[in-house]
């Protein structure tokens, strides 16, 4: 901690101390405690007013509830350290602080921020032996345990944290296990070392003057949180669930972290009462006993108690709770082939039972929940839960080896696939289903949406693709049917491009199919409703990535390529915007292996082109935008090095791309466009010995820097890199002046948005390293790279520009006039040229990327801000000349 804070502090405590004083905002005893636990150390050696402040606010009932809680808390964080809690002991402060009748008393204790504030307190102490045994000594434990079924759920779970925490942390290790603990700290260390066996009271330990007392001590709170756990665990009534369902999560999180001694120790207390639990059959306590069981299960390897506790799980007579827990059966992914196959088969029987198709074989053993199931199934509510539970697990059941899968996974896919169709109302391929369970499912958009999940993940399981044809006559279905909604559609047509992608010869695919796909699609592109539009549009642009793997033009065409580009043509004119943008994206993705063979452009491309360009310069929507500056960095970056010279119409475009990117309203579309000239710049200097590629030395992100979908990097043909000669480097940085990269880099290095800023920055620097170094050559490429001007407009950013030259040149000169060093910006509407090369070392670039690279938390998110923050906001609460309603700025992160 800095001085400044250390002198500020004094003056923090008084006004925290003072109730009647106001703070800047409810977060601010948060924030401050986080920077004293950032500083660490001895807090009491750095900052020795904090002791004062605990003893003025504790003897203070009357102070704010949330200055006492964060008193509580700051308490039991500086008795981290062993030599401030011996501090605080002499003082007597933490018998005084941590004393729950007096705060009883005083009537706080009801006070949930009271309550809180004790149990975090006491968890940031115990940290070494001296503060469990004085949380022995005290008898915390009794009140610690009452709270952790507190009526707030905050307290509860607070206190749930802090028992884990005793028992953990304070565990013992035996002497094989020692190399691989995670050490916390050497107080943490000293109490492992000290504690061996504190169940059994092994004496045979390193320090005898801790040993005995501590080892007793934490044996003493393990036996009290046992028998806690054990008596607790059965609820007597059903008002108790919610404190059985705290005592669960406490469990499962221990017996995930325990090691053997302190894990048996649990099982053998609590397995009589887990086992009376499972027997009672509470459907609120399916899965948090799942979860118990299974991390049991995980941590203790083959145990005859836990084997059993499991299979009374997948045995239970409820057929809801049985899915679930064969569903969290799963989940965990163990390798147990008897429970892993009884899980299969519980969560394919309710499939089997709509659809009628054979799953189970002839492994009768799931009769015996077969009519249960059934009526269970009967409920509405329970059979779309249900069936969404099987669905969601079929692509994890398909993996499964044949031991455990007694059918393949064909037979998978076609039960989902008789499922999507008794869904639309279609029950004639299902004759052998249960025909009185298809009401509820007839029509269920959920339904609808987990089955389209399922058949989209089951196109990469083994041996499914010959029902490729009837994976897409359903989907197709699904597209044409009117009463889907948009997201059945959506996933419809993910699943679409899914199976075509494993699908190598479409020729399983029949004429008629392909005629149908294209009329709905067609008709779906006009939709009334935009996510349809929308969703259509990205299905055409993902059909490109799936036209890659097709052997011939005449296949692609096949799939309805040749009609893909003039529907997106016709998108980009959609009145919504987000349509446009996919559009936009989707012709981009259609026409980029056109760019990449070299094609030539057709009319229909070069009409598109124009489009685009007035969705730049006229959309008011910033997504269709950003898509246009995408597709022109897609298009540079793709193109083929047989593309014509710069005459083409992409150069052309890119030129007006960065002239209308670089002053748009949303900065998205400024990054964007500087991307494209970063691509330019790559090109350009490709051959410079001294250039360094983005892609080569890229710089960190921004915190704020737009992440693209998609890595563009230029295809080019290989070349070998040479120093530049002056003629060549002049020529390479007039033409891109005459192309508007150098203005589009001085557009965004003033820009207010600073990913903008400190991208432009960046670029600026590397093309100041790749071109000034050669004014130190010879004489006559000096002169000639000197030569190479560019203009600065008189308004916006060229004004800006002149003016950081203007103030640049009077430092250099430290000239008097200051009117004469504004004069040197120029007035606004003159246009002046300027040297690219003096431009480039005058603008002080790296100390702008300095400025740039520093977020606002520097200044802002500091310990010295908070601090004052606290004190300016107490002298406006106090200060008797204050207008009403005046606010105070103060710093917020």
């Amino acid at each position: 901690m800095d001085r400044a804070c250390v002198s500020l502090l004094p003056g923090v405590c008084e006004v925290l101390a003072d109730s009647g004083k106001s703070l800047p905002d409810d977060t601010s005893l948060e924030k401050l405690l986080d920077w004293f636990t950032e500083a660490g150390g001895s807090l009491l050696e750095t900052c020795p007013c904090l002791l004062d402040f605990i003893s003025t606010v504790i003897n203070n009932t009357d102070s704010d509830s949330s200055v006492l809680s964060f008193t509580l808390r700051l308490s039991g964080l500086m008795a981290t350290n062993e030599d401030c809690f011996k501090k605080l002991q002499d003082c007597s402060l933490l018998d005084l602080v941590f004393n729950i009748e007096r705060w009883q008393k005083a009537a706080l204790w009801e006070d949930p921020c009271i309550r809180i504030g004790w149990i975090q307190g006491l968890r940031s102490m115990l940290q070494h032996p001296k503060a469990l045994s004085f949380f022995v000594q005290s008898d915390f434990i009794k009140p610690l345990l009452q709270l952790q079924t507190d009526t707030s759920l905050f307290v509860a779970s607070a206190a749930n944290q802090m028992l884990a925490h005793i028992l953990l942390f304070f565990q013992p290790v035996s002497p094989a296990g020692w190399n691989g603990i995670d050490k916390k700290d050497k107080c943490a260390e000293q109490t492992y070392t000290c504690i061996k066996a504190p169940v059994t009271m092994d004496t045979d330990l390193q320090h005898p003057n801790l040993t005995v007392e501590t080892s007793a001590k934490y044996t003493a709170v393990v036996m009290a949180i046992s028998e806690h756990l054990k008596e607790s665990l059965v609820p007597k009534e059903n008002t108790q669930l919610h404190q059985c369902l705290q005592i669960l999560k406490l469990l499962a999180l221990l017996l995930v972290q325990a090691r053997p001694p302190l894990r048996d120790t649990l099982l053998q207390t609590v397995a009589d009462s887990l086992e009376e639990l499972v027997t009672a059959g509470y459907s609120q306590l399916t899965l948090p006993l799942m979860d118990v069981i299974l991390a049991a299960n995980s941590s203790s390897g083959p145990d005859e108690r836990v084997i059993r506790l499991l299979s009374s799980m997948l045995n239970i007579k409820k057929p809801a709770d049985l899915i679930h827990a064969a569903a969290a059966f799963l989940r965990r992914g163990h390798l147990d082939t008897v429970h892993t196959a009884q899980s299969v088969r519980i969560l394919l029987l309710p499939l089997e039972l709509i659809t009628g198709q054979t799953l189970l074989g002839t492994d009768t053993a799931a009769d015996e929940h077969r009519f249960l199931m059934v009526e269970h199934l009967k409920n509405k509510t329970s059979c779309v839960s249900m069936i969404c539970i099987c669905l969601t697990n079929t692509p994890q059941i398909t993996l499964m080896p044949p031991d455990v899968l007694t059918h393949p996974p064909v037979f998978v896919v076609v039960a989902v696939l008789a499922l999507l169709r008794i869904c639309s109302g279609d029950s004639s391929s299902s004759s052998t289903g249960c025909r009185e369970l298809y009401r509820n499912i007839i029509g269920s958009g959920k339904v609808q949406k987990c089955a389209l999940e399922a058949l989209t993940a089951l196109s990469s399981s083994l041996g499914v693709k010959d029902k490729t044809k009837e994976v897409f006559t359903v989907l197709i279905q699904y597209l044409d049917n009117p009463d889907s909604d948009p997201t059945v559609i959506h996933k419809s047509y993910k699943a679409l491009i899914q199976w075509m992608s494993v699908c190598r010869d479409v020729s399983s695919i029949t004429d008629e199919l392909r005629q149908d796909l294209i009329r709905v699609v067609q008709k779906r592109v006009c939709d009334m409703r935009w996510e349809v539009r929308d969703s259509t549009v990205e299905f055409l642009g993902q059909l490109a990535g799936v036209h890659v793997i097709l052997k011939s033009a005449e296949e692609e065409a096949q799939l309805g390529g040749c009609c893909i580009t003039p529907l997106l043509k016709e998108a980009l004119q959609d009145p919504e915007s987000y349509v446009r943008a996919s559009a936009t994206s989707a012709l981009a993705q259609t026409l980029a292996h056109s760019w990449q063979q070299g094609a030539a452009l057709t009319q229909e491309q070069t009409e598109i082109v124009s489009r685009l360009l007035e969705i730049l310069s006229e959309d008011t929507e910033g997504f269709a935008r950003r898509a246009v500056v995408q597709y022109f960095i897609a298009w540079f970056s793709s193109r083929s090095s047989h593309t014509p010279p710069s005459s083409s119409l992409l150069m052309n475009s890119v030129r007006s791309v960065l002239s209308l990117g670089s002053i748009d309203l949303d900065w998205e579309v400024k990054v964007h466009t500087l991307q494209l000239a970063e691509l330019l710049l790559d090109e350009a200097f490709s051959g410079h010995l001294g250039y360094r590629s983005s892609d080569t030395d890229r710089a960190p992100l921004h915190p704020y820097a737009v992440a693209s979908d998609q890595a563009y990097t230029l295809h080019t043909h290989s070349v070998q890199r040479t120093h530049m000669e002056g003629s060549d480097s002049a020529g390479t940085l007039k033409n891109l002046v005459e192309q508007g990269v150098f203005s589009a880099l001085l557009s965004g290095l003033v820009d207010c948005d600073r990913p903008v800023g400190l991208k432009a920055c960046r670029l600026l620097i590397t093309l100041r390293e790749t071109v000034c170094p050669l004014l130190l050559g010879a004489p006559d490429a000096t002169a000639t790279v000197a030569r190479v001007s560019c203009e600065l407009p008189g308004w916006g950013w060229g004004q800006e520009i002149r003016k950081i030259l203007g103030r640049k040149k009077c430092n250099q000169t430290k000239e008097a006039d200051v009117a004469a060093c504004t004069g040197e910006a120029g007035e606004e509407g003159d246009s002046v040229c300027v040297s690219v090369c003096d431009v480039l070392r005058s603008l002080g670039l790296d100390e702008r990327l300095d400025v740039l690279t520093q977020s606002s938390d520097y200044v802002h998110n500091s310990l010295l801000s908070l601090l004052q923050d606290i004190l300016t906001a107490s002298a406006a609460h106090t200060h008797p000349d204050t207008q009403q309603g005046q606010e105070v700025i103060v710093d917020c992160y």
